[in-house]
């Protein structure tokens, strides 16, 4: 019995169920938060919102009845349960911003999507890179922030005039959303010399920092491409090799029918 259930819940098909049932429990999520589209089907689709509910808990149950107490050794399967005990918590009174939570359910497309589960496996293991990345990145906030509250400051106190302001507006500077125009031009109208200030932070912040840290996720990513790719054992290289012969035959097939035609 057990052997027959796990065959189920590990097939694929069973798995791009989950996956499309993911998906349109995303529709309908999306939809109730419509007040029109509530008032004329609000009971339709909190029914639907209970059945995918009640779907997610089997097949919890189900994986927690194949895997035992190895179910709870795997990271990802902790997510799924976490995710799907939200759901089933009471959301009135004061648990209702777990109201708010049970659309966490929807980066349970995270554990079904094997690509997915790749990226997030990446940015976990440059954590250390980006803690690093980020901690320098802090301290020029900090710094830069002093320098303008100094500088700046009685000015252009909405900007400025704090130390949290300031920190903040350097935010966005460096999203580059209407730094120049917005902030930079109208400081440099009192402070001429103010652009080697914002011109500074710019490059230290936004074409360094950034995309250093940028650099190190695309790296790891690249590294588990060619960790996959090693793993590969030739006869499965020959298989694709193969496949990939048959697709330009069958291409070019076509393109000579095309052509006597």
């Amino acid at each position: 019995m057990r052997a027959k259930i796990a065959s189920i819940v590990e097939s694929a098909k069973f798995k791009n169920f989950i996956t499309a049932l993911i998906i349109f429990n995303g529709v309908t999520l999306g939809l109730m938060t419509s007040k029109e589209i509530m008032a004329q089907y609000g009971t339709l689709l909190i029914a639907l919102d209970w059945i995918v509910i009640a779907i997610f808990t089997l097949e919890i149950v189900l994986r927690i009845y194949v895997h035992r107490l190895s179910f709870f050794k795997d990271p990802w399967s902790l997510f799924d349960f976490f995710v799907v005990a939200i759901s089933l918590m009471p959301a009135t009174g004061e648990f209702s911003i777990l109201r708010v939570l049970r659309v966490l359910r929807l980066f349970r497309l995270l554990t079904v999507v094997p690509q997915m589960r790749k990226v997030i496996g990446a940015l976990i293991s440059v954590i250390p890179g980006i803690g690093s990345v980020a901690s320098i990145l802090l301290l020029l906030f900090y710094v830069f922030a002093i320098m303008a509250t100094s500088m700046y400051g009685e000015a252009f106190p909405e900007w400025f005039g704090t130390l949290g302001s300031s920190m903040y507006t350097l935010f966005q500077i460096m999203t580059l959303e209407s730094w120049s125009m917005g902030i930079a031009r109208p400081v440099m109208e009192q402070f001429p010399n103010a652009w080697v200030f914002f011109v500074t932070f710019v490059l230290l912040s936004t074409f360094i920092m950034v995309n250093l840290l940028i650099g190190i996720i695309v790296d790891a990513i690249f590294a588990i491409k060619e960790e996959e790719h090693k793993n590969i054992e030739p006869a499965d290289e020959r298989q694709l090799l193969k496949e990939e012969i048959a697709r330009i035959r069958e291409l070019l097939d076509r393109m000579e029918k095309r052509l006597s035609d």
